[in-house]
């Protein structure tokens, strides 16, 4: 057998990976890997190294064959942690995205069916009245001075509108309640995005507002701004993979270094043993 033993980038200072590479039999060309700590202790799987560790480190993200940190897993683990932590400290967040409806008592009398665990009873449901609730008019307003973060808790700026979206349809509105209108039109309807197509609305939008569209003139998306789109698209997704494996180097390149002192650390200590004998 062939054995090769040198620092582990891995794991703390002083620990020794080794790889024995069989040399006969069945299994010949193949090799097994150990891990030595700085007072000799053999370890020949990871779970024994994880129960001689404890809590002092982390190894979900740890190789154990290559003796490296996996940074995919890693960055997963931060951003899992980091969530957690977010978590818990602002509370539960909601993710009901259904639009705000009338919040008002009905003025109109209404049968009232008086519900008991009798068996005859009957209970009266009128499934129409419970799908088409009204909606309450402007109600973009309400999240006017409401800004959004991402997971680092930094303010994610507000994306710029293409000059054929025109707003000013309804009282005090602005690009702000525009784009929270046309969101959530994509969102929760299935119909097309028009806009308002009744010039009536401009008089009084109270009357002839169509609630199921955003709150500006009525547009048109031609071919050519939907290629600027994919162009803008594909070039993110560029600049994107671009950074990503420039990050993804960088740490390889680092794990490197930082092998590569590890070996020139105990070369020195070798020549300094031999020139003591």
């Amino acid at each position: 057998m062939e054995r090769k033993r040198w620092g582990c980038a891995g794991l703390p200072q002083g620990w020794k990976r080794e790889e024995v590479t069989r040399k006969s039999g069945l299994s010949a060309g193949k090799s097994d890997v150990y891990y030595f700590s700085p007072t000799g202790k053999k370890f020949r799987s990871k779970p024994q190294l994880a129960r001689y560790l404890g809590n002092s480190m982390d190894l979900s993200s740890f190789d154990f064959r290559t003796g490296k940190m996996l940074m995919s897993k890693l960055n997963k683990n931060r951003q899992r942690l980091r969530y957690e932590n977010n978590s818990q400290t602002k509370g539960k967040p909601d993710l009901n995205t259904s639009l705000p409806v009338r919040q008002t008592a009905s003025i109109f009398k209404q049968p009232v069916t008086k519900v008991t665990n009798h068996p005859s009873n009957k209970v009266k449901t009128d499934p129409q009245k419970a799908i088409d609730q009204p909606r309450q008019l402007f109600w973009e307003k309400k999240l006017s001075g409401l800004n959004a973060f991402d997971i680092a808790e930094e303010l994610v700026k507000t994306m710029d509108l293409p000059k054929g979206l025109q707003a000013g349809v309804g009282p005090g509105c602005t690009d702000k309640t525009l784009l929270s209108a046309i969101a959530s039109a994509l969102h929760t309807s299935a119909a097309p995005i028009t806009g308002q197509l009744s010039a009536a609305v401009e008089k009084n939008p109270g009357v002839w507002l169509n609630t199921a569209q955003p709150l500006c003139k009525a547009f048109m998306v031609t071919d050519e701004d939907i290629r600027k789109q994919e162009e803008l698209v594909y070039s993110v997704r560029k600049k994107l993979e671009e950074a990503l494996m420039a990050d993804m180097l960088a740490h390889v390149e680092e794990a490197t270094g930082q092998g590569d002192a590890l070996r020139e650390e105990d070369n020195d200590s070798m020549e300094e043993g031999q020139g003591a004998l």
